[in-house]
């Protein structure tokens, strides 16, 4: 299979149209092969339009949706990032040609040791996985210039902005199992503020401070 052309096709057919914008972010979509993150069995799905399968009741998002959260978070180059759910390890390889550092939490030891060899074997090196309760963070590492949450919060995820710098971003899926609305928050000085992206449908976060199992 063509792996670019479809690459090149998903940008132009399911990002750009939906308005993602941002040149480095499109760039990067270009550059990540999402192929080899998804199951052998859904190779030929790999750049649909829709999140696909990847084991232990997990998924990898639509791409549209990891190109709308990664969109949202502005980053520049320089970041150190949190990402709450490495899932297939698709996302935390967006976000680690965009940022200095991404440390990511994943609850499922399996997707954690798969995600890990994935991105080694592409050759990332400013990736630090482990496997925790996301829904607490990674206080040791903290403050971050930016979060990504890829699992349902159940509300504000308080634990989580605590560990957010002043003037920085975090977005996440609120709500229940049967829909949620992706949120983007931004701390400022003593303040948070919150506004709404989309309708959206995550797995839940399940952990002290999410979902219980």
């Amino acid at each position: 299979m063509d792996f670019k052309m479809l690459r090149e096709k998903m940008v132009e057919y399911q990002l750009i149209p939906r308005g993602i914008s941002d040149r480095r972010v499109l760039d990067t979509f270009l550059k990540v092969e999402r192929h080899r993150f998804v199951p052998e069995e859904f190779l030929d799905s790999a750049y649909g339009d829709h999140p696909l399968p990847i084991g232990s009741g997990q998924t990898i998002s639509q791409p549209f949706i990891v190109a709308l959260m990664t969109e949202s978070l502005s980053l520049t180059g320089k970041e150190k990032v949190l990402e709450v759910g490495s899932g297939s390890g698709y996302q935390t390889a967006i976000l680690a040609e965009l940022t200095k550092e991404v440390y990511s939490i994943e609850r499922v030891p399996e997707l954690a040791e798969r995600a890990s060899r994935a991105l080694s074997d592409i050759g990332y090196k400013n990736i630090t996985i482990a496997v925790s309760d996301g829904s607490l963070g990674w206080p040791e590492h903290s403050p971050f210039d930016a979060i990504m949450v890829t699992a349902s919060c159940p509300g504000r995820p308080e634990t989580l902005l605590k560990q957010l710098k002043d003037g920085s971003r975090l977005v996440a899926p609120i709500g229940a199992a049967f829909g949620q609305i992706l949120t983007l928050f931004t701390k400022k000085k003593d303040s948070i503020t919150s506004s709404e992206l989309c309708g959206c449908m995550f797995v839940p976060l399940i952990g002290k401070e999410g979902w219980n199992k």
